[in-house]
């Protein structure tokens, strides 16, 4: 019992260390495009381990990094909205089960008739698992053209929060992030919030 259970969290070990490894070398901003597109659909390791040692290297890049990191969450938030709604039987059910959501597909499925755009806000900006969101929004039917809108806002929001801490901040940054993270996420999910409400109110 013992063993099994080690195995997956030494599995993930692996793949972090490998992230971080990779975030020093001359190819590191294709493969942070690459963890940032595949983290939306079915990595388990979010492009943040990687943005930020490269921009505490290069902070002058690190909005340039923010926007790449958005750009291609967005474009893996779409693949995952694929397989939820053309794959969802085989592989999107299987990538919910191994993230331990499967018994709340159903819920989800519910959740999202009433709360459909909050949710994507919500797994948007938090470190809740994006890809159970990207595919639950395809097996759903949830308008994909308001799920691109909201993907890019709140994936946006949370990579060029991370970006001006580190930017700003410098190495100090790294603590704030690792050692607060709640905190931001708390007080950026808010201001999130406020705006997105403000302009559903205004339209």
């Amino acid at each position: 019992m013992t063993i099994q259970a080690a195995a997956p969290v030494s599995f993930i070990r692996r793949l972090y260390d490998w992230c971080i490894v990779a975030a020093h070398k001359r190819y590191a901003m294709w493969t942070l495009g690459f963890v940032s597109f595949a983290e939306s659909s079915f990595f388990p390791i979010p492009p943040d381990v990687m943005l930020i040692p490269m921009a505490l290297a290069r902070p002058a890049r690190a909005f340039v990094m923010a926007a790449w990191c958005t750009v291609t969450s967005v474009a893996g938030g779409v693949a995952g909205y694929a397989i939820g709604a053309l794959l969802f039987d085989s592989v999107g059910n299987w990538v919910i089960q191994l993230y331990g959501y499967g018994d709340r597909v159903e819920y989800f499925r519910e959740a999202y008739a009433e709360w459909g755009a909050w949710i994507i806000v919500f797994a948007g900006f938090t470190p809740f698992p994006f890809k159970v969101v990207t595919i639950t929004s395809g097996f759903v039917g949830y308008n994909l053209a308001l799920f691109v809108v909201l993907s890019l806002l709140t994936r946006g929001a949370r990579f060029f929060l991370v970006a001006f801490l580190l930017y700003r901040y410098g190495e100090a940054a790294r603590l704030i992030i690792e050692k607060r993270l709640g905190l931001w996420v708390t007080i950026g999910t808010l201001f999130l919030f406020g705006g997105i409400a403000t302009a559903l109110y205004l339209i």
